[in-house]
């Protein structure tokens, strides 16, 4: 592909190469350039790009740049370094969205749980292969690739798009973060179907404000065919004024286009009927949790909107599965206790989770949670706050600290917790996890949340392995055989020696 060809749709302001040179691929990571590659210098936020045309200079065909490179190269000026990273990346691959159904799901929580379903859902009814493209992981099909990050840098997502369109997928379905948004890495594509969970407070390190943090979500529905808005947020009005095609609601305590009736929660399910129009259908599914009538109604909502009914949405509903590290059940056999994996790591997320496990607890709701380091602080008396109200006991513990110290962040957790007095500070992660378990009784519920799908802690830029499954199986285990020492025979059989 030639210079020319590959810059088609970009605001250049300079040549300063030739045009018809022949590109072999398009990087911007300076460490991968190969002789024949274009180079497109990025200036990001912890590196900027074009500190490193010198060290490609002798192996790039040449260099797109927002800078006048002060080294000898063969470049093209752009207005905007990252729109034009996104144009020649669509242009490189071939514009891959274009061949598929294209869903992006926005918003603050949910996206990940609302994307998991509606793959779900659409590859049980048409038989046919769905990419998903998120937080916890990318698949193609049956077929898993690991994620860095929510929406990938634009480059690598229009790589994976390519590989789902090349693998014969008829559906993608994505995860679209603010950040991506903001950044340009989704600038040219455009959505049959945008979908809108809800807003609440995060990212408020890069946004500033929530007002910020909304327009930049909104923008999404300006590059859509249909936006399906979950109309029960107060945010979400300034989501339909953005909308630039049709527009499709839903509610889990009212009435539109598509709403819940009837909910019924247990520990292992819900249940409710949905009502489209003059439409009922009775629909259960095995995830618990209030925000799972959310998550299905907009996963159904878009599926509506994609032209299936209710009755086949239905019957596939009642077989998808949870996502890992959401409301995630964690084996503990013998126990009488039952121990959650939740990603909450925002204070509508922790209220959301503790909210709906509140309903079907039967004993005390025990959550382990901390806050991440380096991102925004005003969130965490909010959660020591939540917390504080809705957990019989809080262990407030480390999340992510990075380059924080935990205690710091602990300390601002406690400005919210106030006078209260059913919490305890455990800083290291693993012993709060174990503290909880000792306490813990029956039909009590242990939330750890924060870490969800994540199996390390980022400490002072190193990733330390923690899964906080294996912790709980290790130290079931450890418990186990302790116990057994301290068994004694009767005529019962064994008995455990109370603690």
């Amino acid at each position: 592909m030639t210079l020319k060809e590959l810059l088609h749709g970009v605001d250049v302001l300079e040549w300063a190469a030739d045009e018809n040179t022949q590109i072999a691929c398009v990087r911007c990571d300076s460490r991968q350039v190969a002789a024949g590659d274009l180079f497109v210098a990025v200036s990001g936020f912890a590196v900027d790009g074009n500190r490193f045309i010198p060290m490609v200079r002798n192996r790039a065909a040449a260099v797109v740049t927002a800078q006048r490179p002060d080294t000898e190269i063969s470049y093209v000026l752009v207005r905007s370094d990252r729109r034009a990273l996104e144009q020649i990346s669509a242009n490189f691959y071939g514009h891959p969205s274009e061949s598929m159904t294209m869903v992006g799901v926005t918003g603050t929580n949910g996206k990940t749980s609302v994307t998991y379903i509606l793959k779900q859902v659409l590859e049980k009814i048409t038989g046919e292969k769905a990419g998903l493209i998120g937080t916890v992981e990318n698949q193609i099909g049956n077929e898993v690739f690991p994620a860095e990050r929510t929406t990938p840098e634009s480059l690598q997502l229009q790589k994976l798009l390519a590989q789902m369109r090349d693998s014969g997928c008829r559906y993608v379905v994505m995860e679209v973060s603010s950040h991506a948004i903001a950044l340009d890495r989704v600038s040219s594509l455009y959505f049959d179907v945008a979908a809108f969970t809800n807003l609440t407070e995060d990212h408020l390190d890069f946004h500033k404000t929530m007002e910020d943090y909304c327009e930049t979500k909104a923008k999404l529905f300006g590059r859509c065919r249909c936006a399906v808005i979950n109309r029960d947020d107060i945010w979400s009005e300034r989501m339909i004024r953005r909308a630039a095609g049709e527009v499709f609601t839903t509610s889990a305590c009212s009435r539109a286009d598509l709403y819940a009736e009837n909910i019924r929660l247990s520990a292992d399910s819900v249940a409710f009927t949905a009502v489209h129009g003059d439409e009922k259908v009775q629909i259960t599914v095995p995830i618990p949790g209030k925000f799972t009538v959310y998550n299905v109604l907009t996963a159904a909502g878009i599926a509506l909107r994609l032209g299936f009914s209710l009755k086949q949405l239905a019957a596939a509903l009642k077989e998808v599965h949870g996502v890992r590290g959401r409301v995630e059940v964690v084996p503990t056999p013998g126990e009488g206790y039952t121990v959650l994996i939740d990603y909450a790591h925002t204070p509508d997320g922790l209220r959301n989770v503790l909210s709906s496990l509140r309903e079907f607890c039967r004993g005390r709701l025990i959550v382990v949670f901390g806050c991440g380091g380096d991102r925004d602080t005003e969130k965490r008396p909010v959660m020591g706050k939540v917390a504080a109200e809705l957990a019989d006991l809080a262990v407030i513990t480390t999340d992510n600290p990075r380059t924080e110290a935990p205690m710091a962040i602990i300390s601002d957790i406690l400005r919210g917790v106030g006078r209260a007095k059913n919490y305890i500070v455990i800083e290291n992660r693993e012993k709060a996890i174990h503290y909880a378990i000792d306490i813990a009784k029956n039909d009590d519920i242990i939330v750890l949340a924060g870490k969800g799908h994540e199996v390390y802690q980022e400490i002072m830029g190193i990733r330390y392995p923690m899964d906080e499954r294996k912790i709980l199986a290790q130290y079931l285990s450890e418990m186990r055989k302790a116990n057994e020492q301290n068994y004694t025979q009767t005529g019962c059989g064994m008995v455990r020696r109370p603690y």
